[in-house]
């Protein structure tokens, strides 16, 4: 017969047993991370002319923020995509599991499909982003594992391909806070679960474009300074339902531009203080534009978050 004594040193045991296999594993998984940052030591030098870009994602995409980027960057850039409805990187790579969305979303001239478009070697970048809720991708849906296949088969068609990962945002009525989320988010999620696991998985760095810690700081700046031109706060970032209320998570036109900035900066590694302003959306119709002040203010913080960011590629 076994004490309560015994029992209670046999139920120590085990727990100590448990605490040391995974203080094992956080060593383990810390010392795959320090491993993963040693891809990024070397740099990455900014392109000698126009880049092809391939966008792979969704809404947080969609059309007029890459038909933005091309206005921004000017002659001889290209750009293709392939989007969908909420769609995770899983759904976009498996031919059996279906992209919600696909032939709406697809339903354009800049449409190519993803896997044959890379295979085919002609993209110098490759921009990717995974689904909202990230933590749901991540753990339905092997985001780091995703990330990492469509990286190798870029690379494996254009060894000097661009890899990124486009950080994306959630509802602007998240519970748990939507500016806490963008903080915490960016490593624990976005850079310790995504990118540096499928960084590390082909060997090569896979660079960050901060759309939601832009968003983050300039809708703190707005609100410091109770709106700035004609941004009132960073509402004015965001579309409208058909029924006029606010979308909380997708982009109007203004946000559109915000995010084309972002990526114009982090793929091109220049400053875009002094870009034009008044663009067209993909339909080639004119873009609802940030005034003077307001715009000065998207470039200038677009400019020192992509170069304060961690693995953006672009130094400050």
């Amino acid at each position: 017969m076994i004490s309560r004594r015994g029992v209670l040193r046999t139920g120590s045991a085990a727990l100590v047993a448990v605490g040391g296999a995974l203080a094992l594993r956080a060593g383990w998984q810390m010392a795959q991370l320090r491993q993963a940052r040693g891809l990024y030591a070397g740099g990455l030098p900014a392109p000698d002319g126009p880049m092809n870009v391939y966008h792979l994602g969704h809404s947080l995409v969609g059309r007029d923020m890459p038909a933005m980027l091309a206005q921004l960057a000017g002659a001889g850039h290209d750009y293709a995509s392939q989007l969908g409805w909420g769609a995770n990187l899983r759904s976009h790579f498996e031919p059996d599991v279906p992209v919600n969305g696909f032939e709406e979303e697809n339903a354009h001239s800049r449409f190519l499909p993803a896997q044959e478009a890379l295979a085919a070697g002609d993209f110098d970048a490759l921009v990717m982003t995974e689904m909202v809720e990230l933590r749901d991708a991540i753990k339905y849906h092997d985001s780091a594992k995703y990330l990492a296949n469509w990286a190798r088969l870029a690379r494996d068609a254009r060894p000097d391909v661009r890899l990124y990962l486009y950080e994306t945002w959630h509802n602007t009525d998240d519970r748990a806070g939507w500016y806490d989320r963008i903080d915490a988010d960016f490593d624990e999620l976005w850079l310790d679960r995504v990118v540096l696991p499928a960084a590390l998985d082909i060997g090569a760095p896979i660079y960050i474009i901060p759309g939601g810690q832009v968003m983050a700081s300039v809708g703190r700046a707005l609100e410091d300074a109770g709106g700035i031109g004609n941004l009132a706060s960073r509402d004015a970032l965001m579309a409208r339902t058909p029924e006029g209320a606010l979308d909380t998570i997708h982009l109007g036109d203004i946000g559109n531009y915000l995010i084309a900035l972002t990526h114009y900066a982090t793929l091109y590694q220049r400053d875009p203080t002094g870009l034009p302003l008044a663009l067209t959306r993909a339909d080639g119709t004119a873009a609802v534009a940030p005034d003077a002040n307001a715009g000065a203010l998207l470039q200038k913080i677009v400019w020192e978050v992509v170069r304060a960011t961690p693995f953006s590629g672009v130094s400050a």
